[in-house]
């Protein structure tokens, strides 16, 4: 069994990819001075580098787990992923509302992906 791990440090991995699929680690925004739409698309953004180093994309999407720090803005945040995500192609999804390691953050974003097959 190989595992591979990438943007590692002493605490975690940003991404692990095994048996052709790719975990990611939950991403969170860079700027937390923008509002949820704004968060979002950041680490939407995020999203497609680490999964493009990895060796895989959006379109191979399995699940996404998102949480919220507000239910009131869960809109925005559906606004961005939706402009984001591709069109026949969603992942199975599960959104909560949850407080994050910083209070700044408004939401955090963690996908798994399948490598395409070569």
């Amino acid at each position: 069994m190989s595992v591979t791990y990438q943007d590692s440090n002493a605490r975690m991995s940003q991404v692990a990819v095994h048996n052709a699929t790719v975990y990611l680690a939950g991403q969170v925004p860079t700027d937390a001075s923008a509002d949820m739409r704004g968060q979002t698309e950041q680490v939407l953004a995020r999203i497609d580098q680490l999964l493009a180093q990895a060796g895989t994309s959006k379109e191979h999407l399995i699940s996404a787990q998102i949480w919220v720090t507000s239910m009131g803005e869960f809109d925005q945040m559906n606004a961005a992923w939706d402009a984001w995500v591709v069109p026949g192609r969603p992942p199975v999804r599960a959104a909560v509302e949850a407080k994050l390691a910083k209070p700044e953050w408004k939401v955090e974003i963690m996908v798994i992906a399948a490598l395409p097959e070569a």
